[in-house]
């Protein structure tokens, strides 16, 4: 920004120099030509003359300062109607020599002002007050031909002012461009910075949610396999001793779980193989532990995404985690309904102990995440010693 003022302010420089030198050099022009043609001059002509091209000069230079107060439209009407006057008052009073020099700069401030349609009023206007004062002073032969160069003169002003404004529009376009790039670019890195850090927050969460749901679910088998052999050992040694065998078993994928979601590199439990074998081993596996639990398969089994068939795994983990953990209950009921064509509905049902409230556990706020990841539903029903329904329905597509 500050070096397309530095650029401006130059380019202004410039242009009122280029207007200084030319009306000097018109005005000598016309003193020469004046000169060899043995036209004499009063001291009332020359002051004149010379009155006009000083206000000429003013006016081109300082007219943002004098007609500040007006419209746009006005000030334009009144400097070009002014400049043109201007010029043709120099030509009359010294007579025709160089005030189309001194006129043309004006033919310029008109390609940059004004429309194409007013531009050409200007012109005529200009020509006009050159080539009127040749008619004053010489035949219509002279003025005629005199007519036909300076329209040539105005004609190459109007078009080189055209050119260089083209060229400047572009050079601004070209930096105006460069600066949005740089902006967007700028924009581009903060979104991949936020997307980066989003993408790492997302999998922080992931990995806690793996975390809990393994180890919380492995834990609590444990935990009851150990109580079951605290109960037995005296009484039943042969079935404490298979509760232990059991807890240590489950104690042993617990860790292996917990190093593999540390390390990121964590199978899938439902890589490789049907969503619904998966979630019957989890049914089995709270089966040993002395819960009564039954799996339902609704519809036709069918391969689904494997981020959606996690999920729902996931979900029937910690709904059977959370009865062994809360319920106190004697049944679980868990669901899988493939009977819809775009959706898997999952349920797990117990006649337990029921709930208040379900808004602290971290369990439920992980699978509430995962759930409205995926764009699906998930709905908690319970009461005070009416049982805990955990219900969760995930859009699917059909794996080819």
């Amino acid at each position: 920004m500050e070096n397309r003022s530095i650029f401006s302010i130059q380019q202004t420089q410039q242009a009122r120099n280029l207007l200084i030198f030319l009306v000097v050099v018109g005005y000598i022009v016309t003193f020469i030509i004046a000169s060899r043609s043995d036209f004499q001059f009063t001291a009332l002509q020359i002051v004149i003359g010379v009155s006009l091209g000083a206000g000429y000069l003013i006016l081109a230079l300082f007219d943002a300062e004098i007609f500040r107060r007006f419209p746009e439209n006005t000030r334009n009407l009144i400097f070009f109607s002014a400049q043109c006057a201007f010029v043709f008052g120099i030509g009359i009073a010294l007579g025709p020599g160089g005030n189309w020099l001194i006129g043309l700069p004006t033919v310029g401030v008109a390609v940059e002002r004004l429309s194409l349609r007013w531009r050409w009023s200007v012109y005529l206007g200009m020509l006009a007050a050159i080539v009127l004062p040749i008619l004053y002073y010489s035949t219509w032969e002279y003025a005629l031909m005199n007519a036909l160069i300076d329209s040539t003169a105005i004609f190459f002003v109007a078009l080189i002012t055209q050119v260089r404004m083209n060229e400047q529009r572009a050079r601004e376009n070209a930096e105006r461009l460069t600066r949005d790039l740089e902006a967007a670019n700028r924009k581009l890195a903060e979104y991949a910075a936020q997307a980066e850090e989003l993408a790492a927050t997302q999998e922080r969460n992931r990995l806690a949610r793996e975390i809990h749901d393994n180890l919380g679910h492995y834990l609590t088998i444990v935990n009851v396999q150990i109580e079951a052999a605290r109960v037995t050992c005296e009484s039943d040694p042969v079935r404490a001793l298979d509760a232990l065998t059991k807890a240590q078993d489950m104690a042993r994928k617990g860790l292996n779980s917990v190093r593999e979601s540390v390390a990121a590199l964590r199978i899938s439990p439902v890589e490789n193989r049907p969503l619904e074998e998966a979630i019957a081993e989890l049914v089995d596996e709270s089966r040993s532990a002395g819960i009564i639990v039954e799996f339902h398969l609704r519809g036709e089994s069918r391969s689904v995404e494997p981020k959606s068939a996690l999920a729902l795994y996931r979900v029937a983990q910690e709904g059977l985690t959370n009865v062994r953990k809360h319920a106190h209950a004697t049944r679980v009921d868990v669901s899988l309904d493939f009977s819809q064509v775009d959706r898997i509905r999952l349920a797990v049902l117990d006649d337990g102990a029921g709930a208040v409230n379900t808004d602290g556990g971290f369990g439920l706020t992980g699978i509430r995440e995962r759930v409205h990841l995926l764009g699906g539903e998930f709905r908690v029903e319970t009461q005070p010693e009416k049982g805990f329904r955990l219900e969760v329905s995930i859009p699917i597509a059909e794996m080819q």
